[in-house]
This record gives structure tokens, C-alpha cells and sequence, in this order.
């Protein structure tokens, strides 16, 4: 591993990070020099990603996390602090996605999103400010491209994602008027190859075809890698991205700007 990486010297906390977006972010942030803490719900996959970065030359432990439940969060960044020495970056991976328009979307199902993908990211964002704020720390909050834009049979998750943004800059422009070194940023991704979206295909029809489609969506012709938004993840955790707060950084094969 990096001992002169470009997050060499940080901690850093990945929720979600047993797959996809947070699999891939808590590796490469490792092999760029950062400790990782690695949390999901989902122990046999965080265990899993947490002994291949030890194996790998890195420093790593698990936390087994349910990112709703507000007890858990401040014990968990304890945790985090006293067995890897500090919190320097917190990203907020964890969530999930359900079909349903605005019309047939049952309201469980809308609790439930919105719980996993807003809830979460404000009780992290809160407490990652807590214990972050008299030292130099950077928060980034998975977003997506349908936190911009809208589908149709996405209404919660459109709801959640769209509730990340604007409450990431809220957070950003508390912590600066608070004089706090705590920079807080949105990452956008559009479809991005992820058991979450292939699982997710897999409920509604042929996973081959769905690919296809979702290809077809973005201007550059497909979809894309975890890696390509880890690199971004990369970029707003370290101090390369020292004058971000308050963005958002999009990464979607032109899906918005279409």
C-alpha cells in the first residue's frame, strides 16, 4: 500500500462499504494510503473487503452498522477513533433503490428509502461534524444523478437523492460559517454497475437487456465502473479538493446533461 498516497495519514469511515460504490471506494482510498473503517449491515461482506485490504499491505477493521439507527453512530466513530487513531473522511455509500411511482409507491417502501438514503446520511453527516470539527475532515455524501434529475418509477429514491444535495450544502454552509475545517460535498453518479443495480434489474426482467438499456441512457454509451466514482470520492477526500464545499460533483456519462 501507499505510504506517500494522495490520502496518506487519514481515517476514514465508508458506510455501505461490504459492495459496489463503497467496496471499491474503501480499496482504492486504502491503496492511496488512508486507513479504513469499513461499515455495513451485511457483516460476511464487510469482514470480506476489510481482510483484503490487510492482506493487501493495508490497515482495515469492520463495524457491523445499521446506518438508521441513531445509537449506533456515535459508537461506531468511537470506535473507529480508538482503534485507527482519528476521523479524517467520512463517506456516506450506504443505500438502496425500489421501483414505484409517485402513484403506487406504498408508503413502507417510501420510509424505507428514504430512511437508508436521507436519514442515514443526515445522522452521519451530523455526527461525522461532531467529531471531526476541531481537526480537518471532508464528508461526502453519495447522491446520484437522479438526485437531478427524475424518472418517472423512481419516486422515492428521486426524493432521497434529491434530499442528499440540498442537505449537503446546508451542511457545508454550517460548517463554514461555524468555522469549522469540515468540508461536506454530494457525488452524482449515474448508472453505475453495482449488485445493486443489477439485482435490481434482475426483479423487473432480463439483466443482459437491462444492461443494454441503461447503456443506451448515457451519451458516452455505457454504463459505468465503481471505480470511476471512487476516483472522484478519491479527489474530494483528499486535500487536492481542499477550496470544494458545497458541490457537487457529477459523474454520470452525460445522463444530466442530456
Amino acid at each position: 500500500m501507499a505510504s506517500n498516497g494522495r490520502v496518506a495519514g487519514k481515517v476514514a469511515l465508508i458506510t455501505g462499504g461490504g459492495k459496489g460504490l463503497g467496496e471499491a471506494t474503501a480499496h482504492l482510498l486504502a491503496r492511496e494510503g488512508a486507513k479504513i473503517a469499513v461499515s455495513d449491515l451485511d457483516t460476511k461482506a464487510g469482514k470480506a473487503v476489510a481482510a483484503a485490504i490487510n492482506k493487501a499491505g493495508g490497515e482495515a477493521i469492520f463495524i457491523q452498522q445499521d446506518v438508521t439507527d441513531e445509537t449506533r453512530w456515535p459508537k461506531v466513530i468511537a470506535q473507529v477513533k480508538k482503534k485507527l487513531g482519528g476521523l479524517h473522511v467520512l463517506v456516506n455509500s450506504a443505500g438502496i433503490a425500489i421501483f414505484g411511482s409517485a402513484e403506487d409507491t406504498p408508503l413502507d417502501d417510501w420510509r424505507n428509502v428514504l430512511s437508508v438514503n436521507l436519514d442515514a446520511v443526515y445522522l452521519g453527516t451530523q455526527h461525522g461534524i461532531k467529531a471531526m470539527k476541531d481537526g480537518v475532515g471532508s464528508i461526502i455524501n453519495i447522491s446520484s444523478a437522479m438526485g437531478l434529475v427524475a424518472d418517472a418509477n423512481l419516486a422515492a429514491y428521486n426524493a432521497s437523492k434529491g434530499g442528499v444535495r440540498l442537505f449537503s450544502k446546508s451542511a457545508a454552509l454550517h460548517c463554514g460559517q461555524s468555522g469549522y475545517k469540515v468540508r461536506v460535498n454530494s457525488v452524482h453518479p449515474g448508472y453505475i454497475w453495482t449488485p445493486m443495480v443489477s439485482g435490481a434489474l434482475a426483479t423487473i426482467g432480463d439483466v443482459d437487456e437491462g444492461r443494454k438499456t441503461l447503456d443506451a441512457k448515457h451519451p458516452i454509451g455505457y454504463v459505468g465502473e465503481p471505480n470511476d466514482v471512487a476516483y472522484g470520492i478519491l479527489y474530494l477526500a483528499s486535500d487536492e479538493s481542499k477550496f470544494v464545499t458545497g458541490s457537487e460533483l457529477v459523474i454520470d456519462g452525460g445522463y444530466t446533461a442530456q
